[in-house]
């Protein structure tokens, strides 16, 4: 049963948003992003755990490669973890056309024998994981007549062991969720540069992995396309020279609906990208904005902009993948064809540059684009960005309860048990519940049982009743 939606005027403010004053939004949320009650470091909310100082940046406004790079003789060797996935081919892609540059060492993936096998076959890693156990015989079966067959461990603990493969310089993370944070941590524990697309690595693990990044003296490199233009853009800078960044979006389904056609979404037009075709969740984020606001969090974590200086603007286009702003007001952008190939690739090669055809890698022809357009993102239809500014500046397990939540929520909608403008309530719901929970420090294992928790809250709010404490 979905939560029933209340007019604007029943609605009260909650206390994760409680210093908010607007009257025009669906939600109550406010029409500025960086104005939200509930700061970073406020400690008058019982049960929070005040830390002096924020997790260092990955890169903190700038990207050097450090007078000690790592070194390997041949083909760089790498591990990838969730290798059927859509990061995973997409890395193997790569690879079948840089064989000189890359080889694979390790492979690991959660249930697809098939497409695992297969890619055993063609790239011949020393090392093989299914997540999924019962699928071991399976994929064993698959693999016994090939000449030279790689060890198979499966379960979590091989997906582990394909991630801090002692031969490995560098790790693919693309596996979905918080299933990637053990694997990601056993990797940095094991020194190897991170190539980061898994977004719960910094989301909702960020004051936990950067420390241990840095002690390891691990690179986190950005494969999610906006952040890798960010990582790009700021290549060569001085030190303090970041003075803005600038998070593009497409703005999804809805970026030309008015405001009040949103009661009447259904799933099939939150499915209805403009630009191109993703999977559901994806799409539903990109409808809502929610896969900005996360942006927003991960590009805090990996470049140590405060939240004031992270803005988000609407390219319909999706030609400029970000921008940053340096001190003397001049704005750097990375352009090219929306094709998550080349910030994957970069992450592989860096500080490199590798050569690509012209037939698999299509060149960018500006004159045939015409006009490039951008406007400000509307609160009132996007209430995602003051929740995820509001997650950010509480830090800790916060951003991960935001994260989990939404992910639930997302999955509900999609499965017709909420409505559209109910994914945002939920969140804030889930959002305002741990608020007396948060934890700004957390361990591995908080940041894990909150992510759970976020999401087994968030399903609860389906059988609500007709009003809910907040919207009340």
């Amino acid at each position: 049963m979905a939560l029933k939606l209340l007019p604007h005027t029943d609605i009260k403010f909650s206390p994760f948003l409680g210093s908010i004053k607007s009257d025009s939004s669906l939600l109550g949320l406010s029409k500025r992003q960086g104005t939200l009650g509930f700061k970073k470091n406020d400690c008058r909310t019982k049960g929070v755990h005040c830390s002096a100082e924020p997790p260092p940046p990955a890169w903190p406004g700038r990207a050097v490669p450090g007078t000690n790079p790592k070194t390997w003789e041949g083909p760089k060797p790498l591990s990838i973890v969730g290798s059927t996935g859509s990061i995973g081919t997409q890395t193997l892609d790569i690879v079948a056309e840089n064989p000189d540059k890359f080889r694979v060492v390790a492979l690991a993936a959660g249930s697809n024998v098939t497409l695992l096998a297969d890619q055993v076959k063609t790239f011949k890693p020393q090392l093989v994981a299914v997540r999924n156990e019962a699928l071991f015989d399976e994929l064993n079966e698959a693999l016994a007549d090939i000449e030279e067959k790689p060890e198979i461990i499966p379960g979590e603990q091989g997906v582990i062991e394909v991630a801090r493969h002692p031969d490995a310089v560098s790790v693919v993370t693309g596996i979905v969720g918080c299933a990637g944070l053990k694997p990601t941590v056993a990797a940095i524990e094991a020194g190897k540069d991170i190539a980061l697309a898994n977004k719960e690595t910094l989301i909702a693990g960020g004051p936990f992995v950067l420390p241990l990044a840095h002690k390891h003296n691990v690179k986190i490199l950005p494969a999610d396309s906006e952040h890798s233009a960010i990582f790009q853009c700021i290549q060569g800078l001085p030190e303090g020279a970041l003075r803005r960044i600038i998070l593009t979006a497409s703005g999804g389904a809805f970026r030309d609906w008015p405001v009040d056609k949103l009661k009447e979404v259904k799933v099939a037009d939150a499915l209805k990208h403009p630009n191109w075709n993703m999977g559901k969740k994806i799409t539903v984020d990109s409808a809502t904005l929610f896969n900005k606001g996360l942006e927003v969090i991960e590009a805090h974590y990996l470049f140590g902009a405060e939240y004031d200086d992270i803005e988000i603007v609407i390219h319909p286009q999706s030609i400029i993948h970000s921008m940053v702003e340096t001190q003397d007001s001049s704005v750097l952008a990375q352009l090219g064809w929306p094709d998550m190939r080349l910030p994957i690739l970069y992450t592989m090669s860096w500080p490199e540059r590798i050569y690509c055809s012209e037939v698999t890698w299509p060149r960018l022809d500006l004159s045939k684009l015409g006009s490039l357009t951008f406007k400000a993102p509307d609160n009132v239809k996007y209430p995602s960005m003051d929740l995820a500014y509001a997650a950010g500046r509480a830090g800790g397990t916060m951003t991960g309860v935001l994260s989990a939540a939404n992910e639930k929520a997302v999955e509900m909608f999609i499965d017709e048990k909420i409505s559209y403008l109910d994914i945002f309530k939920v969140v804030e719901l889930t959002c305002d519940r741990h608020m007396a929970e948060l934890i700004e420090m957390p361990t591995l294992e908080e940041i894990i049982h909150y992510d759970l928790w976020a999401r087994e809250y968030a399903g609860s709010l389906q059988h609500s009743s007709n009003r809910s404490p907040i919207f009340t």
